[in-house]
């Protein structure tokens, strides 16, 4: 016996219910990439970490510089209660979207976090924003 088979699979109703969980908490780069491609941006993508420099050197196109120390009620007042946010940091190593996605859902706002962060975005072979905007992805060569 494996260390896969060792500890048997999930009953099929405790699956459903983890991995729907967990898509309800997360997004991928993909996903993200594939939006802003077909102009279906219906969320609002933060980058979370990192000063205002690091940002302006590159960035997930549409993400919004918004560290997570910065996220209160009042500064995110600016959008109706009910929109989704998506955090982003620098990637697996880094818990600052954890930590942004946190105090959103404090303040009962709707949150999702996209998985790999700048490192996961690179490793798709997506385009990157720089500037203080947030700048718009690069049409497809």
């Amino acid at each position: 016996m494996s260390f896969v088979s060792a500890i048997p699979a999930a009953l099929s109703p405790d699956a459903v219910a983890h991995f729907a969980r967990r898509l309800s908490v997360e997004t991928d780069c993909s996903d993200v990439g594939a939006a802003l491609k077909a102009g279906d941006v219906d969320f609002v993508l933060l980058h979370v970490v990192g000063t205002p420099e690091a940002y302006a050197r590159r960035h997930v196109p549409g993400a919004i510089h918004l560290r997570h120390a910065e996220i209160t009620a009042e500064r995110m007042a600016a959008w109706s209660s009910d929109t989704l946010f998506v955090v982003y940091c620098a990637g697996p190593h880094c818990n600052g979207a954890d930590r942004a996605a946190l105090r959103l859902a404090h303040l009962g706002r709707p949150v999702k976090l996209m998985i790999g962060g700048i490192t996961g975005w690179e490793d798709e072979g997506l385009a990157f924003a720089t500037g203080v905007e947030p700048g718009k992805l690069a049409a497809a060569a």
